[in-house]
């Protein structure tokens, strides 16, 4: 079997094994992301489904988003977070017909399916896998018509909204996601939509392509870009993942604080790394001054940027801070200065603090 036909396989220690990496031209699918419009089969990933007259109720007492009143069609993410704040799971949510679909990580599925079962009790609650495949769409060309008609929609979906398919289905565009739109199905379907799509020009591309994307895009995932310290703040999932004026939920308190006083510990940032040597790895420690001071997330090779990270660093390390990597391979990393989180906002229990030690002098 060819490359262009089967494709290279993922690494097999990584978190998309069992998918495909690339189809023999890597940074040429980068290229068509950004330029024409791909398609990436990130079917491994878990779906969940959510059915019963409480469901949203529910779901929003034991999670970070606000769920409880999420019309028909909207698409959000959320987070299940541990006694102290820290993010155990993260999942993306679409409400569509009566049913809460959630999909997460590979490695995840089964464990966020035990814990939502064990949330249950009395509730009317059901929690079932799925047989649906999440295919990522990426690239300008997406709203031209082959790729519309392909899909069977006279437009993409808003931001944050899914629009049903005739034969079972969806396609959805996330709050946030500029050229993105994800097509889940029945998995039985998914290499006739892999078929339909090629034929109205859409690239098949391996999910190399779809992380360069994310990382560029500096949107964290699950797992590889956190850690089991990992409050929301640090990732930039508050909005996007948390709502801030809803009822109690665990982890809330640290939430709640952390936001005031607004001092989460460490940033998410993107790092450029030195391309004449081998590729460190996630999890791997960023050093200055032989110090640690952050953690490496994924590491991807980009089209235009070249190797990057992103990382998770010390909140108000300066820009211009020479690091290092401190795992088996060490190579020089700098810090994107525009990707470092500004320093202006301040919560309002730290204005607050401010006050009443400028009051003590």
């Amino acid at each position: 079997m060819s490359v262009s036909s089967a494709g290279i396989p993922a690494p097999e220690n990584g978190p998309d094994a069992g998918a495909v990496w690339h189809y023999g031209d890597p940074l040429g699918e980068q290229r068509a992301a950004a330029q024409g419009a791909v398609v990436v089969d990130r079917s491994h990933r878990a779906v969940l489904t959510l059915t019963g007259s409480e469901r949203k109720s529910w779901l929003h007492t034991i999670s970070s988003q606000h769920v409880s009143e999420l019309p028909d069609g909207a698409v959000t993410e959320n987070l299940s977070l541990d006694g102290q704040g820290r993010v155990e799971d993260h999942w993306v949510q679409t409400q569509l017909d009566g049913v809460t679909i959630l999909d997460t990580e590979p490695w995840r599925g089964e464990a966020l399916l035990g814990f939502l079962r064990k949330m249950v009790f009395w509730a009317d609650v059901v929690v079932e896998p799925a047989d649906l495949a999440v295919l990522s769409l990426l690239g300008p060309a997406l709203a031209d018509t082959p790729v519309l008609e392909a899909l069977g929609v006279a437009a993409l979906p808003a931001p944050g909204t899914a629009v049903a398919l005739p034969d079972g289905g969806f396609v959805r565009t996330l709050p946030g996601s500029a050229g993105e739109v994800d097509l889940v199905v029945p998995r039985p379907q998914t290499a006739q939509w892999l078929d339909r799509l090629t034929a109205a020009g859409v690239r098949r591309a391996g999910v190399w392509a779809y992380e360069a994307h994310r990382v560029a895009a500096l949107r964290p995932r699950l797992g590889v870009d956190t850690d089991e310290r990992t409050i929301p703040h640090e990732v930039g999932w508050i909005g996007s993942a948390v709502h801030l004026d809803k009822g109690c939920y665990r982890g809330q308190e640290t939430v709640a604080r952390v936001h005031n006083l607004g001092k989460p510990p460490r940033m998410l940032v993107l790092v450029h790394l030195d391309g004449d040597a081998e590729r460190p790895a996630p999890g791997d420690p960023l050093l200055a001054g032989g110090r640690t001071v952050g953690r490496l997330g994924t590491v991807v090779d980009h089209v235009d940027e070249g190797p990057v990270a992103l990382a998770l660093l010390k909140r108000g390390l300066p820009a211009d801070t020479e690091l290092t990597t401190g795992g088996t391979v060490a190579v020089s990393a700098a810090i994107d200065p525009d990707t470092v989180p500004t320093t202006d906002a301040v919560g309002a229990g730290r204005l607050a603090v401010d006050r009443l030690r400028g009051g003590a002098r």
